[in-house]
Order: structure tokens, then C-alpha cells, then sequence
């Protein structure tokens, strides 16, 4: 098993990477003492998977627990469906010193630790994620939220997750389109931090593909670790931790305009980097040997490249409504070559809309 420690005083946790970890999640909970009770979140495909061995394992450590189920997929990540788990609490009297424990993917992982952050006005949650996407990023950092019909995360909080405990067991039930997906966040590690991780996917994409645990578990710890040092940095996202959301921009606009429901959000993050890339290329920030690579990496996992047809205004007017737009302006994550981006407050509409039509 390997440990990695996120440090952030009094919110510091441990992220652990392994096989075999759900039944011992209790195990690395003693810093807890106070809860007796848990409380897991996943949706039902999860549940009927691995929910009776993380129940069982959170039961030899004494903790009882129950579970709330949560329908799958972004279009649940919303307040209403988090009033289905404060009914759930607030009926069987919950109180302080319960444990939230997410199991699933992005969609329970945020969707949980926003209710951790404010049943109550706080209770303490752990993350176990099941799919790579959650696991090597979303899990990680204290990013909670759910969505607004006009924007994606736009309700939310950051909220620290007590532990987060990555079992690649649960890759092995993973659709192969939902591992792909999770591949878009790996690349995007790369090209922000690592040129050394990008050269990795480049040359083993198809043993990545088939689930070499070796791989995986590079892949994954490397992820972490920049995902680690990014929020410890910053936790807040004043301004370094913006680096994380490169492909984003335009990613979440296409969620959003696509209703949540016609991409994966890695698939929309991977159609974000290469737009990205095109307009740092398009500016000067990078040469085109990189818009390049970064396009056939993204088509190595056979993730999306291309634009829905909507129209440049129709983009335009999305990012503006995002959480990431700032004073009035359209804030892009640039690439000047794998493994440096620059932030970009001010990008102009003129150069966006020439970007989405290439």
C-alpha cells in the first residue's frame, strides 16, 4: 500500500493507494474515536458491488452504519438529491460525530462532502472513491458541490475529507468508456506538473488500458502527489491551484450545454484541453508540436477531440456564467509546453471564438 499525506494543519489527511483496501478502511480510522455511527453515500450499481464489504469493514472497527442511495450520473448532483440524505439524517437523528463515507465516483464524492460541510455545519467524511476519474482527482483536495441547472459547481465549499482511500480493486468493474474518461484528468496532470508522467502515458497507453496494476498504481500515486502539493499550496484556489482546472473552462461548458448528460466529464475535460491547447498555440504560448501531442495523446484513449455544434456565442456565454470566469472575464489555464501552463485572466472573446473554430 502506498500512503501520501496532504498537509494542511489541523486539516491534514492521508490519501492511501492499494488493493484490497475496503475492508480495512476502518483500520485507518482511530484518528475518529468519537464516531460510533456511519453513514454511507454511493448509488445503487455501487452499493450492490462493494457496499456490504465496506459496511462490514467499518462494523469490525465498531462503527455502525447504514446507506443512502443516491441515483448514478451528474444529472443527481444536485440539491435536491442532497435533501434526500439531510432527510435521511436529520429522521434517524444524526448527530455531530457521524461519519459520512462516500463511495462511488465524482458525482457521490461531491455530492457528500458538500452535505458533510453542512449538516450540522460540519461533519466529518472520508472518500472512497471507485472510479480513476475520482480517484486522482475529485477525491483529493476538498472541492465539494453540487450543480445549477446554468452551471456546473456552482453551489458549494471546500471541505476536507478526513482520509481518501483508493482501492484499485474497483477499477476492475469500471465500464471501459468510464476509465477512459478518468485518463482525461491522468493527461491533464501531465501536462500541467509532469512532462515526465505525459512521456509515461504516451509510451504505455495500452498497458494503462488493459489495467496494468503497476501502471495504475504509477499513474495514480503521481496524480496524487500533484494534486497534494497543488492544495497545499493553495487550498483555496487563490490563485496557483487554478493550474487544476486546465481544460475546464470549456469542459464545463460543455457539460453544461449538453444538459450533464451527453458527455462524461472527462470526456468534455479532454475536448477543454485540446481547445486549450489550440488557443495557447493560437497566442504564442506554445508551439505547435505541442498542440499536437497533446491532441494525439487524447486520441491514444480514445477520448473526444471535437466540439459539439453549438455556436461560439453559445460557449462563450456558458464560461461566463462559470465559477472560474473573474471580473467579468473569461479566465483560461494556457499551455507553453508539457508540463508548464500559465494563468490567463483575460482572454479575449475575438481569440475564443477564432479558437472554437478550429
Amino acid at each position: 500500500m502506498k500512503q501520501l499525506r496532504i498537509d494542511l494543519a489541523d486539516r491534514s489527511y492521508d490519501i492511501l493507494i492499494g488493493q484490497n483496501l475496503l475492508a480495512s478502511v476502518g483500520d485507518h480510522l482511530s484518528h475518529l474515536g468519537q464516531c460510533r455511527r456511519a453513514v454511507i453515500v454511493t448509488n445503487p450499481a455501487i452499493n450492490k458491488l462493494y457496499g456490504k464489504i465496506l459496511s462490514g469493514g467499518l462494523q469490525s472497527v465498531g462503527l455502525e452504519s447504514d446507506c443512502v442511495e443516491i441515483p448514478e450520473g451528474e444529472t443527481h448532483k444536485t440539491l435536491a438529491d442532497a435533501q434526500t440524505v439531510y432527510d435521511h439524517l436529520i429522521q434517524n437523528q444524526y448527530d455531530r460525530n457521524t461519519l459520512l463515507v462516500a463511495l462511488g465516483g465524482g458525482v457521490i464524492g461531491d455530492l457528500t462532502g458538500f452535505i458533510a460541510a453542512t449538516f450540522l455545519r460540519g461533519v466529518p467524511y472520508v472518500q472512497v472513491p471507485t472510479t480513476l476519474l475520482s480517484q486522482v482527482d475529485s477525491s483529493v483536495g476538498g472541492k465539494t458541490a453540487v450543480n445549477h441547472p446554468q452551471g456546473k459547481n456552482l453551489i458549494g465549499s471546500f471541505y476536507q475529507p478526513r482520509l481518501v482511500a483508493i482501492d484499485l480493486d474497483t477499477l476492475t468493474s469500471l465500464p471501459p468508456a468510464e476509465f477512459r474518461a478518468g485518463m482525461a484528468e491522468v493527461i491533464k496532470y501531465g501536462i500541467i506538473e509532469n512532462h515526465l508522467l505525459f512521456e509515461f502515458l504516451e509510451q504505455n497507453s495500452e498497458k494503462i488500458l488493459a489495467q496494468d496494476t503497476q501502471c495504475l498504481e504509477y499513474i495514480i500515486e503521481a496524480s496524487c502527489t500533484i494534486k497534494a502539493k497543488v492544495v497545499e499550496r493553495d487550498e483555496h484556489e487563490g490563485s496557483y491551484r487554478m493550474i487544476l482546472n486546465f481544460g475546464h473552462t470549456l469542459g464545463h461548458a460543455i457539460e453544461a450545454l449538453t444538459g450533464y448528460s451527453q458527455f462524461k466529464h472527462g470526456e468534455a475535460v479532454a475536448i477543454g484541453m485540446v481547445y486549450a491547447a489550440k488557443l495557447s498555440q493560437q497566442l504564442g504560448k506554445c508551439n505547435d508540436e505541442v498542440v499536437q501531442r497533446i491532441e494525439a495523446l487524447v486520441e491514444k484513449f480514445d477520448l473526444p477531440t471535437r466540439l459539439p455544434e453549438f455556436s461560439p456565442g453559445e460557449y462563450i456565454e456558458s464560461m461566463y456564467r462559470d465559477k472560474k470566469a473573474h471580473d467579468k472575464n473569461i479566465r483560461f489555464i494556457l499551455v507553453r509546453g508539457i508540463g508548464t501552463v500559465e494563468i490567463v485572466d483575460r482572454v479575449s472573446e475575438v481569440d475564443i471564438q477564432k479558437a472554437l473554430t478550429l
